[in-house]
């Protein structure tokens, strides 16, 4: 993940156990026929190894969402791109039939400064988002190495000649830049200007390249006030979208899929925040995009009052099935 370990650890409490749910997506295989393809997919904490992929491939899964720290893959200005602790998972996901979904994010210091994130013990984020100065050239620079590595012309397929060609032609930018946690200080016209970078980057590289908007935390607590007007650091996502919308001419153009992360303490309430969201993209005339959820879930860890997304084993494939059944039922036909 991108250096933000409190919200990692946020992230390892929801999606605990990731065999566990590779099982409750091969329980639920069966009824894979009926759903869109591309409907299952994971996101682990942690590079996986051959025998997971296959495993994961068994039981349906048909995508894997990774995150690709730019600050990871070049740490010194205008030094090589290296790309080894990413090549791996590409290579095994390939192998086992799995897509690849990056996530694109975080930003190297002699790019974008580090700032303390207010309130969360010490933790450092980027300071904002990489869309001036030399932040902004190497981001875009960035992109088109990792198109240059994974797009159809790639050199890791050339170099990989046993490996099945499964070129990445879909980007989604940054993760969850309403939440502060992975910018210090959320900005949706910011973000809105990282669209618009990454899109023209992108393109340039691979005119078959589609831009998907980062997967937004819906709810941040205390993002909104009593009276549910926006206030502090974070956004909700419907607010963020919202207002990027607003103060971004141009971006309907510069994306084709939205995304959102839906954190519910229970699944019956993942409809409400769903919907809020795409309410935003009707409102806007953009209700044709596709509206991904690329995190989702609940921790197999012992109940606790001091963690509401503890569920226990039983209690989180109970969840997830009724999370995958609702989602199933409003998918779009």
């Amino acid at each position: 993940m991108p250096k933000s370990s409190g919200y990692t650890k946020r992230l390892v409490r929801v999606w605990t156990a990731l065999l566990a749910v590779a099982a409750s997506l091969a329980i639920l295989a069966s009824a894979a026929q009926a759903l869109p393809a591309g409907f299952w997919g994971v996101v682990p904490q942690s590079h996986l190894g051959a025998e997971q992929y296959q495993r994961l491939g068994t039981g349906g899964v048909e995508t894997v969402r990774i995150p690709v720290g730019w600050g990871s893959v070049q740490q010194t200005k205008d030094g090589p791109f290296d790309w080894s602790g990413f090549d791996s998972q590409v290579e095994e996901a390939a192998k086992a039939g799995i897509k690849v979904l990056p996530f694109l994010a975080g930003a190297p210091e002699w790019a974008v400064p580090s700032k303390r994130v207010p309130g969360a013990g010490g933790l450092e984020a980027p300071a904002h988002l990489p869309v001036s100065g030399a932040g902004r050239t190497g981001w875009a620079a960035f992109l088109t190495a990792a198109v240059a590595r994974y797009g159809p012309t790639g050199s890791f397929w050339s170099e990989h000649p046993g490996v099945p060609k499964r070129p990445i032609r879909i980007w989604q930018i940054w993760n969850e830049p309403n939440f502060k946690y992975f910018v210090a200080k959320p900005n949706p016209t910011e973000y809105g200007k990282l669209v618009k970078i990454s899109y023209t980057a992108l393109k340039a590289a691979d005119p078959g390249a589609q831009v998907v908007l980062a997967g937004l935390f819906s709810r941040p607590k205390g993002a909104r006030n009593a009276a549910g007007k926006h206030k502090s650091l974070n956004w909700y996502a419907s607010d963020f979208v919202d207002r990027m919308y607003e103060t971004t001419p141009g971006l309907k153009t510069r994306y084709s899929g939205a995304a959102l992360h839906p954190y519910t303490i229970n699944a019956h309430e993942l409809p409400e925040v769903t919907e809020e969201f795409r309410d935003v993209l009707v409102e806007n005339k953009d209700a044709a995009k596709g509206l991904w959820i690329t995190e989702l879930g609940w921790s197999a860890g012992p109940k606790s009052s001091g963690n509401l997304f503890a569920k226990g084993v039983a209690g989180q494939a109970r969840e997830l099935k009724t999370s995958f059944t609702l989602l199933r039922n409003k998918q779009v036909k």
